[in-house]
C-alpha cells in the first residue's frame, strides 16, 4: 500500500501500511513496561544493596549526630507504633529491624540516661512530670520543634525504675540496642541524677537482615523482567519495522545506478502551515502530553533495538533491517510532535500516532546502510560524536542537561539528551528555544509566522537529527558542521561529489 507524504512539491511513494498489525504493537508494550518495571526493580534492589553495605562494620547503618536541648527534665520521642503481628528477630534466620540509640551528654563529666520502654509506662513515669516531646524533625537544615508537657513533680531514679525494655547510663557515649517488636513505645533521654537541662547529642542506626535478601530478590526479579521485557520489546520492534520498510528501492540505490543521492543520508523535513492559530502554541505542549507518554515507552524501545543492533554491527557488519525501520519510525513520531508542540511550531494540526509516514508536513528517513563499520559502532557514539555533542548542546540545550548531569557521554542517554524530547522547552536556556519562544510571541501579537525564523528553527533541529542518527549508529558518514536551512534538505549531489564525499565510513 502506498501514501502520499507531504514534501512540498510531490507525492513520496513510501510503500509503508497506514495502519500497523496489532501483533508487534502488543509485545512492544508488554515488553516495554516489563522492561522499565525490571528496570525499576534493579534500580531498587541496587539501592538496598548500597544501603547494606553502607552499614557500619557493627552492622548498623547511622545517622549523623545532632544536639536535642530542652529546659525540662526529660526529652521523648513521639510515639513508635509497630504494627501489630510483627515478630521479633528470636527465632528468624535473620533479623528483621533492630534499632541502635546513641546519646552523649554535652557536658562530659554529667552521666546521660537512655531507655526505651512501652508508651503506657513512660506516660505514667513522666505524669505530672515537665518534659519535651520532640515533635518535628528536619535534617536539611537540621531544625526540632518540641512540644512541651508541663509539670510540678520532679521524676525519680530512672536507672532504678524497672519498666525499660532496653536502658543504658553514665558518662561518654550510651547507646542501647533494640529489637524492634509490635506495640506502641517512646524512646526517654535524660540526666542520670533526674535534674532539669538536658543537652545531648543523638543519634539513631538500624539494622535488618531484610535488606541483604530483600537487595538480592529485587535484582534477580528485576533482571529477569528486564531480559524478558528486552527480549519482547525487540521481537515487537522487528515485528513493526518489517512492516515500516519500504516496499520500493529509494532512489540512488542499486536500482537508480547513477540517481542523484542526498547530501547526507538523514532526511529531515518540515513545511510551514499556513494560517497558524496565535495563541494553540500556548497550550501545544499539555494537548501533546499523550504523545509524550507513548514515546516514554518508545524510547526505552529505542534504546534496547539499538544496543542489539550494535552488537550486531560489531560481528557482522550490519545493522538489522526490521530494527532499523523501527528505529527511524520511532525518530519520525517524535520529530512529528516536535514539530508540532515546542520546536518548531510550525503546524496546528495534531500528529498522528503512528510509527509510519503519513502526509503529515513534518517526516523523517534514514538511507538503511547496506554495510556499517565493525570498529566505528564502538566509539562513534560517544567519542567522535563529542564535538556535536557540544555543538548540540548549545543549540538544542537538552543534551547540555545530559551532559552536566552525568559528567560523561552514556550510551542511552546520548540520544535522550540531543533528542527533541529535551530540546526547546524545558530544557534550559537554548538558541532553539530562545527562537521558538520568540517565533511564539510574535505569532501570538501578530498572527504571522517569520520565514527567516522558521529556516533557522529548521536548520537546528536537521541538525540535532543528523546526531542522533548518527550516535544511534545508524549511519557511518560523519554528520556536516553545517546549518541546512530550510523546510527540506539542500540539493542532491551525484554519488561520490559534495560534501558528503569526505565523511568517513
Amino acid at each position: 500500500m502506498t501514501t502520499t507524504g507531504y514534501n512540498g512539491n510531490s507525492p513520496l511513494t513510501t510503500g509503508q501500511p497506514s495502519r500497523l498489525k496489532p501483533g508487534g504493537i502488543v509485545l512492544l508494550v508488554i515488553g516495554t513496561i516489563l522492561g522499565l518495571v525490571g528496570t525499576g526493580l534493579c534500580a531498587a534492589g541496587i539501592a538496598f544493596t548500597v544501603a547494606s553495605a553502607a552499614q557500619r562494620d557493627d552492622g548498623f547503618f547511622t545517622s549523623p549526630t545532632e544536639t536535642f536541648s530542652s529546659g525540662s527534665y526529660a526529652l521523648t520521642s513521639p510515639s513508635l507504633d509497630v504494627a501489630d503481628g510483627l515478630k521479633a528477630a528470636t527465632g528468624a534466620p535473620f533479623d528483621i529491624a533492630t534499632l541502635r540509640l546513641e546519646a552523649t551528654s554535652n557536658d562530659p563529666n554529667r552521666e546521660v540516661f537512655i531507655g526505651i520502654a512501652p508508651r503506657t509506662d513512660v506516660d505514667a513515669y513522666l505524669s505530672r512530670v515537665h518534659h519535651s516531646e520532640i515533635w518535628n524533625v528536619r535534617l536539611s537544615p537540621f531544625n526540632v520543634e518540641y512540644r512541651d508537657v508541663a509539670g510540678t513533680q520532679s521524676p525519680g531514679d530512672p536507672a532504678a525504675e524497672g519498666f525499660w525494655t532496653e536502658s543504658a547510663t553514665g558518662t561518654g557515649t550510651q547507646h542501647v540496642d533494640w529489637t524492634v517488636r509490635s506495640g506502641s513505645w517512646s524512646v526517654v533521654v535524660m540526666n542520670a541524677d533526674a535534674s532539669p537541662g538536658a543537652t545531648v547529642d543523638l543519634a539513631a542506626g538500624v539494622h535488618s537482615g531484610l535488606v541483604l535478601p530483600l537487595a538480592i530478590g529485587l535484582l534477580v526479579s528485576g533482571a529477569v523482567m528486564f531480559i524478558v521485557g528486552v527480549a519482547l520489546t525487540v521481537m515487537g520492534a522487528a515485528i513493526l519495522g518489517r512492516q515500516l520498510e519500504p516496499l520500493e528501492p529509494p532512489a540512488g540505490g542499486a536500482a537508480g545506478g547513477a540517481a542523484l543521492q542526498p547530501v547526507y543520508p538523514v532526511r529531515l523535513t518540515g513545511h510551514l502551515d499556513s494560517p497558524l492559530s496565535r495563541g494553540l502554541w500556548i497550550v501545544k505542549w499539555l494537548l501533546g502530553i499523550p504523545h509524550f507518554l507513548l514515546l516514554a515507552f518508545l524510547w526505552f524501545a529505542f534504546v534496547a533495538v539499538t544496543i542489539i543492533a550494535g552488537f550486531a554491527i560489531l560481528f557482522t557488519g550490519r545493522y538489522p533491517r526490521s530494527l532499523f525501520w523501527f528505529n527511524v519510525g520511532v525518530l519520525r513520531w517524535n520529530w512529528r510532535v516536535s514539530f508540532y508542540a515546542y520546536s518548531a511550531l510550525g503546524t496546528d494540526r495534531y500528529p498522528p500516532f503512528t510509527l509510519a509516514r503519513t502526509d503529515y508536513p513534518a517526516d523523517f528517513d534514514v538511507h538503511y546502510p547496506e554495510r556499517l563499520s565493525h570498529g566505528l559502532v564502538l566509539v562513534k557514539w560517544w567519542l567522535l560524536a563529542i564535538p556535536h555533542l557540544v555543538i548540540v548542546a548549545i543549540l538544542g540545550g537538552g543534551a547540555w542537561w545530559w551532559w552536566s548531569w552525568t559528567g560523561q557521554p552514556w550510551f542511552g542517554q546520548s540520544w535522550a539528551g540531543v533528542s527533541g524530547i529535551n530540546n526547546g522547552w524545558g530544557s534550559g536556556v537554548s538558541l532553539l528555544g530562545l527562537l521558538v519562544f520568540i517565533t511564539g510571541v510574535i505569532l501570538l501579537f501578530s498572527g504571522r509566522y517569520q520565514h527567516p525564523l522558521f529556516n533557522l528553527i529548521m536548520g537546528i533541529n536537521r541538525w540535532v537529527y543528523r546526531v542522533i542518527a548518527y550516535t544511534a549508529l545508524m549511519r557511518d558518514e560523519y554528520p556536516p558542521f553545517r546549518l541546512d536551512q530550510g523546510p527540506a534538505e539542500p540539493d542532491q549531489t551525484e554519488p561520490g561529489s559534495g560534501p558528503a564525499a569526505g565523511a568517513h565510513g
